[in-house]
């Protein structure tokens, strides 16, 4: 029996690492939760700061390259994998290809249960978070807030610029109900 994925897609610093793990509170059987920071993390430091890899520009912008797409599809079809072999899954990713990003998880969860969620966030109050993390490169937040969401198709948008991370998990939570 396969298990259920939950796609939330957003710009840096709009909650949705926050809003997994609320999901991974309130719902009642167990998820994992991956974020593209994990995939990131994972790639031999070679790749980062290179033009093979992930490149982080001075003002937010972020250039991939064949290796980086190679192993990011690589990264979808274990996911899959996971949900196929049962797991449910909430994925935390940022899609900077707007559908075209959205497709590639399409193509590699074929007849899985998908939950899309669009997780919105104003871009100055994504920027004010951004700053207060630290671990960002400054300007990336108000970059991505909206181009993320171009041509992506939702099952459920919440909007964390005013509302709580708990109360966004509830809302979604309840369209898998």
């Amino acid at each position: 029996m396969s298990g259920w994925v939950i796609v939330l897609n957003g710009g840096s610093s709009s909650g949705k690492g926050s809003i997994a793990r609320c999901l991974q509170a309130v719902l009642p059987e167990p998820w994992l939760a991956f974020s593209v920071d994990d995939f990131v993390d994972a790639l031999p430091a070679a790749m980062q700061a290179s033009d093979d890899g992930i490149d982080f520009g001075p003002n937010g912008e972020v250039n991939v390259g064949p290796a980086f797409k190679q192993l990011d599809a690589a990264w979808s079809a274990g996911i899959a994998a996971m949900a196929r072999a049962g797991a449910n899954v909430i994925i935390d990713d940022v899609f900077l290809g707007g559908a075209g990003s959205q497709q590639r998880w399409i193509d590699a969860f074929g007849n899985l249960d998908v939950l899309w969620v669009g997780v919105r966030c104003a871009a100055d109050v994504a920027a004010e978070r951004e700053a207060a993390r630290g671990d960002r490169t400054v300007g990336m937040a108000a970059l991505q807030a909206d181009i993320v969401h171009e041509g992506v198709r939702y099952d459920v948008e919440v909007d964390t610029t005013h509302a709580e991370s708990i109360d966004c998990a509830h809302t979604i939570a309840g369209k898998l109900a």
